[in-house]
């Protein structure tokens, strides 16, 4: 269920997207509201979970983390004992940038970044050695040819 916001909150939300580090009174001004309502505006969107955190995006290149693996897994398992250990073993790992269930012929897809095909590898073997999964298939990104963390509100 989305969110009741009006038309200031998406200005606020679209802004602080592009550079939440903008001080309050230029942030103000760029929506064209005034300081206090803009301040009461971000504490109640944080107060509500629609801001999650405000963080710094790092360049994953510049700090050795230039390998981007998409890995598929299959499982013949679905029980609640094997998904908690299994989530609580992608939790463990760093490299796991994002995790998701799917519908359909997969059953998860992860994200992970590494320094290359040999941390990989590494990564792969660790959580194979930790939990069972009955297929993996991972594709390696030649290029990442759009990446956003901005949502269109």
């Amino acid at each position: 269920m989305a969110e009741e916001l009006d038309e200031l909150d998406r200005k606020i939300l679209a802004a602080l997207q592009e550079d939440a580090t903008r001080p309050l009174d230029e942030l103000a001004r760029l929506v064209g509201s005034s300081r206090t309502p803009v301040w009461n505006r971000i504490r109640r969107l944080k107060e509500r979970g629609v801001i999650r955190a405000q963080v710094a995006i790092v360049d994953p290149r510049k700090v050795g983390k230039a390998a981007c693996f998409f890995v598929l897994i299959r499982t013949s398992r679905h029980e609640k004992a094997w998904l908690d250990d299994f989530v609580a073993a992608l939790k463990r790992r760093p490299e796991v940038l994002e995790a998701h269930r799917l519908a359909g012929e997969i059953d998860y897809i992860l994200k992970v970044r590494v320094a290359d095909a040999e941390a990989y590898d590494a990564f792969y073997r660790a959580l194979v050695a930790e939990i069972s999964i009955f297929n993996v298939s991972s594709l390696l990104s030649m290029e990442e040819i759009i990446s956003r963390t901005a949502i269109e509100v």
